[in-house]
């Protein structure tokens, strides 16, 4: 074993504070400060728990452990890893004293070969010389591929050959295992897929060549492979922006400039608010600035949802809204016209270090306060009201749809509903298919995979769902297409006539309760709308197919629920409070037992079993708002002789009563248990001709 992981063994097992003699290991086991990538971090408490930087250093000496290398090789490696990462680490009273020494402690390869050259007992000699400056380089190959440090920041490595501390060959063999060991460190699958290219850089910087790969757009799609590998098709953005935003211009700029955390904190932007960003950068940053770091943007966007890291949506809205307000003009002239007096962006220098620069959003008083307020109202009655707020504020709501918080959990719970969807493919027809409202793709993927030789177009308003859309047929190669129009006015994006089939999978009521019409939410006038917008478009002899929450009739039976669990009277009394569909009536029998209107108890029971986490926004939303008998009636009321309903079908939705039957028991008037009635229709309609 080597050494040095001897000596983490020893201080891992001590029961007893343990006096750690290494000057590295004490520089690491000191840290104060938790310094990491977020990119790969499943969530922050884990920081707080753990010294991830150690944990970090001891991966890496574990695999060079278990690698057959020469002894000298051996022993430089080691040395160099163990004080690699040693800027990172050291308590925080140490690393205030250790920046005003000019230690540069954010520039972290850097930082620690100062620690490395200050602690060596012959800085001149050969074999200092040679640790330091792989200390100095160390990682910097891999952050060129990631596109974060110009190929040239790792040519002192070819000194060491010039100097004849190293032979060619010493030189690569010592680089092929310190990059395996730093990289696998990260994740083995990551070695496996750069160790080639890693191999092909080694080989340019040992022998002064240089690699392709080296352009601006080069240097842009590496910064933004993380954004690719989530489905933003880069290249093709890339040549609409090169032009508006001066990229080549920006990127010349910037070119002898490390980036550092770039990667981590803006993937989750598009790519045009990463390039406005840059050009920011590049009509700002001084010319002594040779670093520019993103981490105080990346520890600023991020904190733990129900355990789980994640982006603080409500900044990142924010910044997005503040970056669509700049022209491109403004860009690059460094200012706008009209300041927003809630959020600008800064370029912050510390005083001692004037070659590193940290670029950041800087959010007022008021702007931090109400985004720590939506945080915390995520929870609770209040989440509605503080987003609000926030809309009015910064005016963030992106369309009618935006949910705004959990977009990606509402898209794949409307995925979880794939077998009632399956249900309405034996009643499409013809060759072009229209999925009204298609969330998270769902039903497009059963007609690719079970009719395909259908033209299969989701439309949606919602700018998220088009965006999450467009990302998950690039990721997973789908034929299908994806539109973006309004349920209400089809002729706008479909010539009339054209469409065979068109589908409205639990979507009428959510335009029935989202989408006002003349000024009115819950109004059947939207969904008449829906109907005859589809209507229009539809060719003769086509389907409109409708899924949807009915009523159950006859609409006077009375229901008594008997809540089995603490709270469940609380939770029905709020629940009519915030209900905004209709007047929701109920009598309180005792403690645990109320009467109510079958309706109203199956209102409040749908949103009962959603839980918590979907309160917010099943309040919102009236999932049944007619009976089948009404629903036939409103159809023919609305499209008149021009239709012929093929079918009506009822059932309650599996799940339900599973669900809700160790929480609640349910009876009519008289005591007697009865099954809950049905909770949803397909409705099948087609057009005459």
């Amino acid at each position: 074993m080597l050494h040095s992981l001897s000596a983490i063994h020893q201080y891992r097992q001590a029961e007893v504070p343990y006096t750690v003699s290494q000057r590295w290991l004490n520089i690491l086991v000191s840290a104060e400060e938790r310094i990491v990538n977020l990119e790969r971090v499943q969530t922050l408490q884990e920081l707080n728990d753990a010294n991830p930087v150690l944990d970090y250093v001891e991966r890496t000496l574990r695999i060079l452990d278990q690698l057959r290398v020469s002894f000298w090789l051996r022993d430089i490696v080691e040395e160099t890893l163990c004080w690699a990462e040693t800027a990172k680490g050291g308590s925080t009273r140490e690393r205030m004293r250790w920046q005003q020494q000019g230690i540069n402690l954010f520039v972290h390869n850097e930082g620690s070969a100062l620690l490395y050259e200050r602690d060596a007992a012959e800085p001149d000699d050969p074999r200092t010389i040679l640790v330091t400056t792989l200390i100095r380089t160390h990682g910097l190959l891999g952050q060129f591929l990631r596109g974060e440090v110009p190929f040239r920041d790792n040519l002192p490595l070819a000194e060491i050959v010039a100097q004849g501390i190293l032979s060619p060959e010493e030189l690569k063999s010592t680089l092929l295992v310190l990059n395996r060991c730093i990289i696998e460190a990260v994740s083995p699958e990551l070695w496996q897929r750069v160790r080639d290219e890693m191999s092909t850089l080694i080989h340019a910087v040992t022998y002064g060549e240089q690699p392709q790969g080296m352009g601006i757009e080069d240097r842009i799609m590496r910064l933004r492979t993380g954004s690719e590998a989530r489905g933003e098709n880069t290249l093709e953005l890339l040549q609409q922006l090169r032009q508006p935003a001066r990229l080549d211009q920006v990127f010349m700029m910037l070119d002898n400039r490390t980036f550092w955390y770039v990667e981590a904190a803006l993937q989750d932007f598009s790519l045009e608010e990463f390039c406005k960003i840059f050009g920011l950068l590049a009509a700002a940053v001084p010319e002594q600035v040779r670093h520019i770091s993103f981490e105080r943007l990346m520890n600023d966007l991020y904190y733990d949802y129900r355990g789980i890291k994640k982006i603080n949506l409500y900044k990142k809205r924010i910044i997005e809204k503040y970056l669509s307000e700049w022209s491109w003009d403004d860009v690059h002239a460094g200012q706008r016209q009209q300041r927003n007096p809630h959020l600008e962006y800064g370029l912050l220098i510390d005083g001692q270090l004037q070659d590193t620069a940290f670029f950041t959003f800087q959010f007022s008083p008021a702007a931090e306060k109400l985004i720590d307020f939506c945080v915390e109202a995520e929870k609770s009655p209040l989440y509605e009201k503080a987003v609000l707020m926030l809309f009015d504020l910064f005016d963030l709501r992106r369309d009618a749809y935006d949910r705004f918080h959990n977009e990606d959990s509402y898209l794949q719970t409307m995925n979880e509903t794939v077998d009632y969807k399956r249900l309405l493919l034996r009643y499409v027809t013809g060759q072009t298919v229209l999925d009204i409202g298609p969330g998270g793709g769902v039903m497009l993927d059963l007609l690719e995979q079970e009719m395909p030789d259908k033209r299969a177009i989701g439309i949606d308003i919602s700018e998220n769902v088009i965006e999450a859309l467009r990302r998950k047929k690039r990721l997973e190669h789908h034929s299908w297409e994806v539109m973006k129009g309004d349920a209400l006015a089809l002729k706008e994006i479909m010539e009339p006539g054209s469409v065979d089939s068109i589908l409205f999978s639990s979507i009428l009521h959510e335009l029935y309760s989202y989408i006002p019409l003349n000024g009115q939410k819950f109004n059947l006038d939207t969904v008449a709308a829906a109907l005859t917008s589809a209507y229009d478009v539809l060719a003769p002899g086509g389907r409109i197919i409708i899924r949807d929450g009915i009523m159950t009739e006859p609409t006077v039976q009375q229901r008594k629920i008997t809540f089995l669990e603490e709270g469940g009277l609380a939770a029905l009394e709020r629940y009519a409070r915030d209900f905004r569909g209709r007047e929701i009536a109920y009598e309180v029998l005792d403690e645990q037992t109320v009467l109510l209107p079958v309706n109203d108890a199956m209102e409040f029971l749908y949103t009962y079993t959603w839980g918590e986490e979907a309160y917010v926004h099943e309040v919102q939303e009236q999932f049944g708002y007619m009976t089948p008998s009404r629903y036939k009636e409103f159809i023919v009321q609305t499209l008149g002789d021009g239709i012929e309903i093929e079918h009506v079908e009822s059932f309650l939705q599996q799940g339900y009563t599973e669900a809700l039957q160790p929480r609640v028991k349910i009876t009519d008037e008289w005591d007697t248990p009865v099954p809950l009635p049905d909770s949803t229709c397909i409705i099948v309609i087609r057009k005459k001709g």
